[in-house]
């Protein structure tokens, strides 16, 4: 009790007072901090993130559509070819220099007509990659050449499909390197005992390292495609090879990653990724959540999509696997294909791109394999085989490259361990530059929308007796942007309120919720100390967009919370759109408070409980308005949790990119200006839930 002792005091002798007096309103408080009957939290627009996201990547889409519909000749279409490997160079970043492999064979094993060669090599200082070359026996090098990339598999390059795939092309004549991606197989970076990670799964550990990653200026999706192109490098360094033929193929993940590699390597002569390529837009439809490493920043901003990796191979031979009954919708893989097949035919290789649509649910099986190898087939001309051979499936022990099953017995890096060393670089070098303007430097990192949209509202029919501390509410649905309406609450000394604000007192307190402004009202004791602070102000409480009353019910059932859930999915996006979540839920808490100036509350203290903290502490920083400022359970600082790879926190609360121009610290020591109280600052392992 000592502590809210001194906060009540803390208040009361900072509070901004105007002549308003609401001492019915204080009489109420006290019921705020006792238990009431427990009601759901109010969640009346449950569907707005999506239809805002949709409307948003629609928008990209058409940009992309229009530049595709432009193309008339042959120059248009090399133009635009070069134009798309431009933008995602942007988008993914420059890559390394390229440093020794030190690649070694660890062992062989011997089959009839090929062998497995276990290669381990670096394809960064200390950083180990695990991967299997498939050399076939009995034949005359050089052969053409496949680099296999693995989807989500825990076992990664010892899945069946993916054995069989690189077991099918050796027994053909092809060379083939298979290897794991980080976070599967012998790369578990959270090992607790092969094959299974303490995350309990491979999606999840590329998200942990992935949203991590963002705060340093790094993109997981480029660490995977670094591994591929290293791995061409490897591959290229052999005799067997012939570098007249490398082609790379990969499902699921593993299509991501080959299709991010045809986008970003000119070596490659064919490609053949699967069941990955659909559209941006038919994954936002669909609520389909993806990795970190499927979601490359700024690429919807550029109007991108899909296809568009793939056209920086034109006019080599790609062919697109799909299947009929995938949740990567088919529907955008056929578009894809038909976008392609236009530059195509305007480079005068109009049979170089084709598309394959498998029978069957998500995965490589056999059809698609088959399909890929009639068309590499038809490019190398190494053989005339219709049919997968026969496969015999390898335990996973014995294709190991490391003594038990995993690189960290070896020594590798964790992926997290380079996060960190640039986080703390980074923290050196910004100590050692002068200091510009925060508030700028943070205007600039949170890239919020500019708009002289006017500000329009509704005024909503009273959902009940919500048990609020005072006699009288109303809920104003207030439209900040095209597409996003957002509802605040005013508290009244009358019951059954329901008319347009009224106007003053010049003060007024705007609370920003943790996770429902509804629910808090009733519970939370923080702003039932607020409001007896702050007898003659204005008191309205709000939701950030995508929270309490627009928390989305999308991405399946009750999986808003879910590390792959919708919270992470709209935060994916807008990473991708160059809209960070984060500065758009400071976006929403400027237009408010600009709302508020309208209705003569011409000084504002700011408060912000957890999630709704961060974005109370941006905008309080950015709005003149703004006088004091409260924040509880607010992150301490983003280097914390690049520092700490069992960090716990919502992709939603980070700014991409932030550790190289500022971190949190600095935004509160320039509040200090503002009587910042900050309450109970949360760690990297406290912003879960």
């Amino acid at each position: 009790m000592h502590h809210r002792r001194h906060f009540l005091q803390a208040l009361a002798s900072t509070a901004l007072v105007s002549p308003f007096s609401s001492s019915r309103l204080v009489a109420q408080t006290a019921s705020a901090t006792k238990p009431v009957a427990e009601l759901p939290p109010l969640n009346r627009f449950p569907t707005m993130m999506q239809e805002w996201l949709t409307s948003e990547v629609t928008k990209a889409e058409a940009v992309g559509n229009a530049r595709r519909a432009a193309l008339k000749s042959k120059a248009d279409a090399e133009k635009y070819v070069e134009t798309c490997k431009l933008f995602i160079r942007e988008c993914f970043g420059p890559m390394p220099e390229k440093t020794p492999l030190n690649a070694k064979v660890t062992g062989v094993v011997e089959r009839d007509g090929y062998k497995i060669e276990k290669v381990l090599f670096e394809s960064r200082p200390g950083y180990l990659v695990t991967s299997n070359l498939y050399v076939p026996t009995g034949r005359k090098f050089p052969l053409p050449a496949v680099v296999g990339t693995c989807g989500h598999s825990d076992n990664g390059k010892g899945a069946e499909a993916y054995q069989s795939f690189a077991q099918g092309l050796a027994r053909q004549g092809y060379v083939v390197l298979i290897f794991d991606p980080v976070g599967q197989g012998e790369r578990v970076q959270w090992p607790v005992r092969f094959p299974k990670s303490k995350l309990k799964g491979t999606t999840t550990e590329h998200i942990q390292m992935g949203n991590q990653m963002s705060l340093v200026g790094e993109f997981i999706g480029s660490w995977f495609a670094w591994d591929g192109i290293r791995a061409l490098d490897y591959l290229l360094t052999r005799e067997e090879v012939d570098p007249q033929h490398v082609g790379v193929t990969g499902n699921s993940g593993g299509g991501t990653q080959t299709t991010w590699l045809a986008g970003l390597d000119d070596r490659w002569t064919m490609a053949a990724p699967a069941c990955f390529v659909t559209t941006f837009l038919h994954n936002v439809e669909n609520e389909l959540p993806a990795d970190t490493e499927q979601c490359p920043p700024r690429v919807l901003s550029f109007g991108l999509d899909h296809s568009d990796f793939l056209a920086c191979m034109a006019p080599k031979p790609v062919i697109i696997c799909t299947q009929e009954k995938d949740f990567f919708d088919a529907r955008g893989g056929k578009e894809s294909f038909e976008r392609l097949k236009q530059l195509y035919t305007l480079l005068g290789k109009p049979d170089n791109i084709q598309l394959q649509v498998g029978p069957d649910p998500h995965g490589y099986t056999q059809a698609n394999r088959e399909a890929m190898y009639r068309f590499f087939n038809s490019v190398t001309q190494i053989s005339d085989a219709k049919a997968e051979p026969a496969i015999t499936i390898e335990k996973d022990e014995t294709l190991w490259c490391t003594p038990k099953g995993n690189v960290d017995e070896l020594g590798s890096k964790l992926l997290s361990t380079f996060t960190q060393e640039k986080s703390l670089a980074l923290k050196k070098q910004l100590s050692e530059m002068p200091h510009g303007d925060v508030a700028t430097t943070l205007r600039g990192l949170l890239k919020m929308p500019e708009t002289k949209a006017p500000l329009t509202y509704r005024i909503l029919r009273s959902a009940g007796a919500r048990k609020y501390p005072s006699k009288g509410y109303c809920c104003y649905a207030l439209k900040v942007d095209e597409e996003v309406e957002l509802i605040v609450t005013r508290l009244y000394d009358e019951p059954g309120f329901t008319s347009r604000p009224t106007r003053g007192p010049k003060h007024a307190v705007l609370y920003l919720s943790h996770r429902s402004a509804d629910a808090e009202l009733r519970e939370e004791p923080m702003l039932a100390d607020l409001i007896k602070a702050n007898p003659d102000a204005a008191i309205y409480a709000m939701d950030v967009r995508g929270i309490g009353d627009t928390q989305p019910n999308t991405c399946g059932s009750n999986q808003f919370d879910s590390l792959y859930g919708s919270h992470y999915f709209y935060a994916a996006h807008g990473v991708m759109l160059d809209k960070p979540l984060l500065g758009l839920r400071t976006f929403d808490v400027l237009r408010v408070i600009d709302w508020l100036a309208t209705h003569e509350h011409e000084t504002i203290h700011l408060a912000g409980l957890g999630w709704g903290a961060l974005p109370t502490a941006f905008a309080a920083l950015l709005s003149d308005r703004v006088k004091q400022v409260t924040l509880k359970h607010v992150l301490a600082s983003y280097a914390g949790i690049a520092e700490d790879p069992d960090y716990k926190c919502p992709f939603a609360l980070l700014l991409p990119d932030s550790l190289a121009r500022l971190d949190l610290p600095e935004v509160y020591a320039a509040l200090q200006a503002k009587a910042l109280n900050n309450l109970e600052p949360w760690g990297p392992r406290d912003a879960a839930k």
